[in-house]
C-alpha cells in the first residue's frame, strides 16, 4: 500500500486508514460489542498490515477506544516504524473550553501511552456555537506552537459549518464523514477547496454507517432512515457490482480511495478478518464499465445529506 503525502503536514500515511470509532464497543450505533481483547487483537493485526495508520478520538466510547489501543501498543512494545495514531481534541458534558481542550489532550496522551501526538482534530465543531468555539481553536494552535501536539485537523459532518470553521486558518487536515460516498457527493466542494489550500483530505464513513457493506440489511444512511431513491440507487449498485463479479462493499471503498482529492479513507475495522479484506478490496480490479454504470446511479442532489451542497 504506496504512502501519500498528508496535505502540506509531511507527514505520510497509507490510503486506507483503520478506524478506531467501533473499538471501544459502541453497541447502539454498530449494533453489536466488541470486548477489550478483540480490540486489542484487531489493532496488533493493523500493525502487522500495510495500513499505516489508526484514527480514534477522546470521546469514542468515554475514551475507551484509546485505552485499547494503548494497550495495543504496549504489548507490540511500541508503535511501528511509521505508524501514525491521530486522535481528536472532545467536548465534556457541553464543556469545549481552553481548559477542556488541553484535559482532552492530556487524557489522550494518557491512554495511549504516547508523549508524541503528531495530529490532533478538532471534532464535531458544529454541535457547538461558533463564536464560542474560538477559544477551543485558539488553545490548539497554542498546543502546537508550544510543541505539546503536531498538525492540527478538523474532523466533523456539515461542511458548511466546517467551511467557517477552515476560515480561521490554520488547519492543514480536514476530516468528513458521510458526505463523499457512492451515493453522496456532499463534500465535494470542500474537498476542492481543502486541496487547493494545501489541506490533507480525509473521508470517513464511506458506507455510510453500513448500508454500502450491507445492502441487503441495512436502512440507514448517516445515522438516519435513508429515502426511498437512496435505497434504490444501492440496490441497483448492488446488483451491477455482483453483475461484475465483485461486491458493493469493495466499490465503495475504492470510490473513496481512488480519488485523487482524497488523501486517506477511514474505515471502521474491528475484526482482523477485515483487514485482508481490505487489502484484497485495494488490489481488485474494476473495470471502466462498472464504475462508469455506478456513477450513473448517484442519487439527484436533492437526496443527499447536505441538499444544497454542490
Amino acid at each position: 500500500m504506496k504512502k501519500r503525502s498528508l496535505g502540506n503536514t509531511g507527514l505520510t500515511v497509507s490510503a486506507v486508514c483503520a478506524g478506531g470509532s467501533g473499538l471501544g464497543s459502541m453497541p447502539q450505533v454498530f449494533g453489536y460489542d466488541v470486548t477489550r481483547q478483540q480490540a486489542i487483537d484487531l489493532v496488533l493485526r493493523v500493525f502487522d498490515s500495510p495500513i499505516s495508520w489508526i484514527d480514534t478520538s477522546n470521546g469514542y466510547s468515554d475514551g475507551e477506544s484509546e485505552l485499547r489501543i494503548g494497550q495495543a501498543i504496549r504489548e507490540y512494545g511500541g508503535l511501528p516504524d511509521g505508524f501514525l495514531v491521530a486522535t481528536k481534541v472532545d467536548a465534556r458534558d457541553g464543556d469545549y473550553s481552553g481548559a477542556r481542550v488541553r484535559a482532552s489532550v492530556a487524557e489522550s496522551k494518557e491512554r495511549l501511552g504516547l508523549d508524541d501526538l503528531p495530529l490532533v482534530h478538532l471534532h464535531d465543531p458544529e454541535f457547538h456555537d461558533f463564536d464560542g468555539m474560538r477559544e477551543a481553536v485558539d488553545t490548539l494552535k497554542q498546543l502546537q506552537a508550544d510543541g505539546e501536539i503536531g498538525h492540527l485537523g478538523l474532523a466533523g459532518g456539515d461542511t458548511r459549518e466546517l467551511s467557517r470553521y477552515l476560515d480561521l486558518g490554520g488547519f492543514e487536515v480536514l476530516l468528513v464523514h458521510n458526505r463523499w460516498s457512492l451515493v453522496d457527493h456532499s463534500a465535494g466542494a470542500i474537498f476542492r477547496r481543502a486541496v487547493d489550500d494545501g489541506i490533507g483530505v480525509i473521508n470517513a464513513a464511506v458506507y455510510g454507517g453500513g448500508i454500502l457493506a450491507n445492502p441487503s440489511g441495512a436502512t440507514k444512511y448517516a445515522y438516519r432512515e435513508a429515502p426511498a431513491e437512496v435505497l434504490d440507487a444501492v440496490a441497483a449498485m448492488d446488483k451491477a457490482c455482483r453483475e461484475y463479479g465483485t461486491d458493493l462493499a469493495t466499490a465503495a471503498l475504492r470510490h473513496s480511495v481512488d480519488n485523487p482529492d482524497i488523501t486517506g479513507t477511514v474505515v471502521g475495522i474491528t475484526k482482523p478478518a477485515r483487514v485482508d479484506a481490505l487489502i484484497q478490496a485495494l488490489e481488485t480490479d474494476l473495470p471502466d464499465e462498472l464504475l462508469n454504470r455506478l456513477g450513473s446511479l448517484l442519487p439527484q442532489q436533492q437526496f443527499w445529506v447536505e441538499k444544497e451542497t454542490t
